[in-house]
């Protein structure tokens, strides 16, 4: 039988455009755009495909579906059969059923969906992945949410693929499951460079001030406004010896070594203006 050959794909990609993850980022673009790119390079492999063959067509990969909806298993199942290559031994409607199946078909890849009745889609990776570690699960549903993600990678799944995706994505994942590699759909990959950005931007903006107490905000505010030691504890009614002990808190806490750093930080901050 022939290789099903999966197209060239070094990173990340949303609405069927490709975008090349550079490895080697460096000068041109802003911080934000060297940023995303370093992290589509470092995604590479594991998001929207690899960049080789994958002989999935010599392979006869035997594959269980499980979904509670009767259309799509059908659908998945005539699908996949024309798929060289790929077998689909066997349909399961819930997760104790499909449970059931893998020890009598031993398939080497599941499909299974995550909002089933009874147990659903995460309990049902954590007892397959338990019982059958050996065997391949791609979690394939319409759930984006952040959540559900990372519930069914926690859980031990190998891949995760939606159902608006192409059939070739999900030939896709299945060869890169098989080769051992975790698998994102492209828009689940946009979806973590994104959240990576907002939790960096989030992380950037919280003030690092907030380890100080509030004589040590004070102090660094004085300091910056050119006040001595001397000052500073006539102002707050300290010893200068109490003062200097506030000082070099609050400069260990910050790392910061010198006054013009100090001065630097306070006015970067916005405690200048407080």
């Amino acid at each position: 039988m022939s290789a099903v050959l999966i197209p060239p794909y070094t990173g990340c990609r949303s609405g069927g455009n490709s975008q090349t993850a550079n490895p080697t980022v460096g000068t041109g673009g802003s911080t934000a755009d060297r940023t995303v790119l370093a992290i589509k390079a470092k995604l590479a492999g594991h998001c929207g495909n690899t960049d080789r063959i994958t002989n999935v067509g010599d392979a006869d990969t035997k594959i269980l579906i499980v979904d509670d909806h009767a259309l799509l298993r059908e659908g998945l199942q005539s699908l996949l059969s024309a798929q060289p290559g790929m077998r689909v031994v066997g349909t399961a409607e819930d997760a104790h059923s499909g449970i059931s199946k893998i020890d009598s078909l031993s398939p080497d890849v599941v499909l299974t969906d995550l909002a089933m009745p009874e147990t659903g889609g995460v309990d049902a990776i954590h007892l397959i992945r338990d019982a059958h570690p050996q065997v391949k699960l791609i979690a394939l549903t319409f759930h984006r949410e952040d959540g559900y993600v990372h519930a069914a990678l926690q859980a031990g799944a190998d891949g995760y693929v939606l159902k608006d995706d192409s059939r070739d994505e999900l030939v896709i994942a299945i060869g890169s499951v098989l080769d051992g590699k975790k698998y994102l759909s492209p828009a689940i990959c946009e979806q973590v460079i994104a959240g990576y950005l907002s939790a960096a931007e989030k992380k950037r903006l919280e003030p690092s001030w907030r380890v100080l107490t509030r004589r040590e905000r004070q102090v660094i505010k004085m300091i910056a406004e050119g006040l001595k030691t001397r000052e500073i504890a006539e102002v707050l009614s300290l010893s200068p010896k109490t003062v200097e002990k506030h000082r070099t808190n609050m400069m260990n806490k910050l790392d910061l070594h010198s006054v013009s750093a100090v001065t630097l930080y306070a006015i970067q901050s916005g405690l200048i203006n407080e």
